[in-house]
């Protein structure tokens, strides 16, 4: 059957009649893209509706609940929590470990933004309190070590700069014809 639509095609284009490349296009299809029971469907209004596009995304009905018709165009699909996947269990058995999910299992609609190198939702070890007492400490700490700086400078003691040749006599500036008194450096 497919070999008769071919052979007519072929026919029809050796001779120069029929639609020729437009027709080639026009029965070819992408071999990637959603099907059809995958395509998002109108906002669920009925339990009965709500029932079905729960099944549909393998999800209880207690667990399914659509985004907000808003306009926005998610249709039927499920809004999932806003988990990253580094939270989900890693000894867990999953059929895709790097992502942390099972077939057949719904993504978040912002799935590229959770995945486990983006953004981390799991709860902090350390409670916010406890992290901006150590901040603000810390900050005090510095600003009062600052002010002590400021008034009670300590420096290391120094000796004045050395120079070779009576202390560059000649080359600040001093009388050729005089001799210049010695200068005594004295070393550590």
């Amino acid at each position: 059957m497919a070999g008769v639509g071919f052979r007519r095609w072929a026919q029809a284009l050796s001779k120069g009649k029929g639609p020729g490349i437009s027709g080639l296009l026009s029965g070819c299809r992408a071999a990637s893209g959603v099907t059809k029971n995958t395509q998002l469907g109108p906002y669920p209004k009925t339990p009965e509706e709500r029932a079905a596009a729960a099944k549909k995304y393998n999800m209880t009905v207690e667990d399914y609940e659509p985004y907000p018709d808003n306009g926005e165009g998610y249709g039927d699909y499920p809004k999932l929590p806003d988990r990253s996947q580094q939270e989900r269990d890693p000894w867990y058995k999953w059929d895709h470990p790097d992502l942390r999910r099972n077939w057949g299992e719904p993504m978040h609609w912002d799935f590229d933004m959770y995945v486990r190198n983006r953004v981390d939702t799991s709860p902090s070890p350390v409670p916010w309190s406890s992290m901006c007492k150590q901040l603000f400490g810390f900050i005090g700490f510095m600003l009062f070590m600052f002010y002590v700086g400021e008034k009670m400078p300590s420096y290391q003691p120094i000796a004045p700069k050395q120079y070779p040749y009576n202390n560059l006599y000649l080359e600040r500036g001093g009388d050729p014809e005089k001799q210049p008194e010695e200068v005594k450096n004295y070393e550590i």
